[in-house]
């Protein structure tokens, strides 16, 4: 389901992904598919994880991407859960071909 909200989405950021829901920053996010099918990659990612392991992971991720890099941007780039997302979100039919926890193919690749 996606909602609108210019105050649960951070400040830099367009989108953001809490299951079930995706809450785009205004509502002519809506109708960028791309988007859309970036978010919705992270939908999968949280479903196969059982939600709370995805954010835990997340946050572990980002934290030592953030020590490793030293900048915000780039550590959050560099989330193995975004590469995939980042990597894929052109591609609209890569929901119906993905494999199951399919971003751990991203988790030791060369950074963004």
């Amino acid at each position: 389901m996606i909602l609108i909200s210019k105050y649960l989405v951070p400040k830099g950021y367009t989108g953001l992904t809490i299951f079930p829901f995706v809450f785009l920053k205004s509502k002519h996010l809506r109708h960028r598919t791309v988007l859309i099918n970036h978010e919705r990659i992270h939908l999968r990612q949280q479903m196969e994880m059982l939600v709370f392991l995805f954010y835990f992971m997340y946050i572990v991720e980002f934290l030592v991407r953030l020590i490793q890099y030293k900048k915000w941007r780039l550590a959050y780039r560099n989330i193995s859960f975004e590469r995939e997302a980042y990597a894929n979100e052109f591609n609209l039919d890569y929901l119906k071909q993905r494999s199951f926890w399919s971003f751990l193919k991203y988790l030791f690749i060369n950074d963004v």
